[in-house]
């Protein structure tokens, strides 16, 4: 239930985003177009699954 509350309150937040980043400048966007704002999106999430790889800030505690 909780997952489908996030994905509802979350999923105009990332469409807005994709298209303020994908669409021509003279249209108000960042004019990247859609690979460059799956690129940039793609390396976000690289980035952030290493640096928690790495650093395992998303970890409570160690098992016992």
């Amino acid at each position: 239930m909780v997952f489908w509350i996030a994905y509802i309150l979350t999923r105009p937040l990332g469409a807005s985003i994709g298209d303020f980043l994908s669409q021509p400048r003279d249209d108000g966007g960042l004019g990247l177009g859609t690979t460059g704002t799956s690129a940039l999106f793609l390396i976000a999430i690289l980035a952030l699954v290493t640096y928690l790889t790495v650093t395992r800030k998303d970890q409570l505690s160690e098992p016992r």
